[in-house]
């Protein structure tokens, strides 16, 4: 299940940039998905409508944060899951990164094993300040796709 939860996350979160290219007939470039991406798209699932503002559970099914954000390495690698150890009022007071692998589906809810709320809130507070806002461009990437 881990296994489905990280192909779904990658695929979501890195959309269109992985997909196959297609030659270019002169004078032509195609924009958009073929009939074959298409379908792969309607049996995936939204990161954003199943993912996030979700509450993560241990297996106690004691609620222990909710998911704020997905973290894209430069790789274009889903590689984070940003939790809120603690929120008021929708605010997050603690934002933790929990790599990907560790989350899993159970029971039709996110669930990260071994965790409560006090070891969310003991792991050391995550900082938006170090996460670049744009990514870099694919020539400026070092092994590009």
């Amino acid at each position: 299940m881990k296994f489905k939860l990280i192909a779904l996350l990658l695929s979501s979160s890195i959309g269109l940039a992985s997909m196959p290219s297609h030659a270019q007939i002169a004078g032509t470039q195609t924009l958009g998905i073929t009939v074959q991406e298409s379908q792969a798209i309607l049996e995936g699932w939204s990161v954003r409508k199943s993912i996030i503002n979700k509450p993560v559970f241990n297996e106690q099914n004691q609620q222990v944060g909710v998911i704020h954000d997905i973290i894209v390495a430069p790789d274009r690698s889903v590689s984070f899951a940003i939790i809120a150890a603690n929120q008021f009022l929708g605010v997050s007071q603690h934002d933790v990164a929990i790599p990907v692998e560790q989350l899993d589906f159970v029971g039709g809810k996110l669930t990260l094993q071994g965790a409560t709320k006090t070891a969310i809130k003991a792991l050391p507070a995550f900082q938006y300040a170090k996460v670049r806002v744009t990514p870099e461009a694919r020539a400026d990437f070092p092994d590009h796709h």
